[in-house]
């Protein structure tokens, strides 16, 4: 596309104020003044900040292309060419960022090199300078806008994911050599993204009302595109309280606080799903040591599951064969003080069940996970063994229910398949890739990439009132 004269060889012809829309940062429309007397190019940018590594600097920046209406802002992303110091009108020197961007005008379009620096006091917000004009070009200072004429209002027309830029990602984890973590830092930076790990235990945070903050290692954390929220269960309480910081910011989570804590709490999501009338197995809660039997009753006969509130990975999960084997461990875990579920045992699913994951409302990968010998769990951080499977229609919808019942963009959904068709046994609002990855052969970590790129890239973000 780089074609700054047309096909006839006709001169190219600007006046003294134009028109021109920069693509590849998602700058649809701006208005510009073509300075013959000014070397460079000029784009308003606020918030500037530099990301990325010295030998792949790029700078993450925002514009109000329209000067009479600051609420349309663009958040843009490009490759450092390098930095100037331009020296303004007043004799005031600045060292600025220099991008490289195509400009376009009507059809025409060729690269140009731009440095960011902030005019919201000037009356255009890209100032275009004379190495910015093609060889041939013709200024005419007495006429303006002699290239075709653009809007402002196709920043609300235009489809929003049309500039693709560098996102600047942070994962929030404990982990950073896990698999899941290895696989998603592998599939972001091989689309040139610049990702981050980012231990959650470390931040900290500054609420108030103007400009709130989260503090990481002594420095205030940047602006990210999105993060991926990696909250281990030891820690949901103050995980998600650094998810809402980043939300409150305007962060784009892939996993929000209320729908991590909500899986987290397993009374809580069973809650959910009954509410969504989402199969599951029956389920009872009690606290009063008198309603023990009660409690049995209302599960239904054994064998019974009883389940801790906070258990992970299979842990804390016990079958009781017998109703005396489940007042025994009811009486164990009350002794413990410990807050636990008493459920129905699916025997049909005979230790088997289907983790669903589900990625952007998608499920993008099902795998079936089997029991180890004389063990009832599937998991398979308990011995299970996995394999793919081709789930049916009603299973594939009972997985997307649950996850936007608890509000996840990326949850891995376990279903039992019994008798009255499909049960959500749980929702996992940080599940583990390697399994479903190796099972598959589906590349998972690259649907969450695929994911941020809808939801991030989308260039106009509405400021709020």
């Amino acid at each position: 596309m780089d074609t700054p004269a047309d096909a006839n060889n006709a001169p190219f012809v600007l006046g003294w104020e134009e028109w021109l829309a920069l693509p590849d940062l998602g700058l649809h429309a701006m208005k510009a003044k073509v300075d013959t007397g000014a070397k460079t190019s000029a784009l308003h940018a606020t918030n500037i900040e530099s990301f990325g590594t010295k030998a792949k600097q790029r700078v993450r920046f925002v514009v109000h292309p329209d000067p009479s209406n600051d609420k349309t802002e663009v958040i843009c992303s490009a490759d450092v060419v390098g930095q100037k110091e331009v020296t303004s009108s007043n004799g005031e020197s600045e060292l600025r960022y220099v991008i490289r961007t195509h400009v376009q005008f009507g059809e025409r379009a060729w690269p140009i090199d731009i440095t960011l620096t902030d005019r919201k006091n000037m009356a255009y917000r890209m100032l275009l300078g004379r190495q910015a004009f093609p060889d041939g070009t013709i200024v005419n200072p007495a006429e303006g806008f002699n290239q075709p004429e653009l809007s402002y209002d196709l920043y609300k027309k235009r489809a929003p994911a049309t500039a693709k830029r560098p996102l600047r990602i942070a994962i929030l984890t404990r982990e950073p050599n896990n698999y899941s973590t290895r696989r998603i830092i592998e599939e972001a930076e091989n689309r040139d993204h610049v990702i981050e790990i980012i231990d959650t235990t470390r931040c900290y945070m500054n609420i108030r009302t103007v400009e709130p903050e989260v503090h990481y290692d002594g420095k205030v954390l940047p602006r990210y595109d999105a993060v991926i929220p990696r909250i281990g269960a030891s820690i949901t309480s103050y995980g998600t309280s650094v998810v809402r910081q980043f939300e409150t910011i305007g962060t784009y989570c892939v996993n929000g606080s209320w729908g991590i804590s909500a899986s987290r709490d397993k009374l809580h999501a069973h809650q959910i799903l009954a509410r969504h009338q989402i199969g599951m197995p029956t389920t009872a809660f009690a606290s009063s040591p008198k309603d023990t039997k009660n409690l049995i009753g209302m599960a239904g006969k054994a064998p019974l599951i009883v389940k801790l509130l906070e258990s992970t990975q299979g842990k804390g999960v016990v079958l009781a064969e017998t109703q005396k084997a489940a007042e025994s461990v009811i009486s164990a875990f009350r002794g413990l003080k410990a807050e636990f579920l008493v459920q129905q045992f699916v025997k049909e699913a005979a230790g088997e069940d289907i983790r669903c994951l589900v990625v952007g409302g998608k499920v993008v990968a099902a795998m079936r996970r089997k029991a180890a010998e004389g063990e009832f769990r599937s998991n398979l951080h308990q011995g299970g063994v996995a394999e793919a499977v081709k789930i049916t229609r009603k299973e594939r919808e009972t997985a997307l229910k649950a996850a936007r019942a608890m509000n996840l963009n990326f949850a891995g959904v376990d279903l039992l398949r019994s008798a009255d068709g499909p049960m959500v046994l749980e929702i996992n609002s940080s599940p583990g890739l390697e399994g479903v990855e190796k099972a598959t052969k589906r590349n998972v970590a690259g649907k969450v990439m695929d994911h941020i790129e809808r939801r991030v890239r989308p260039s106009t973000a509405r400021k709020s009132t």
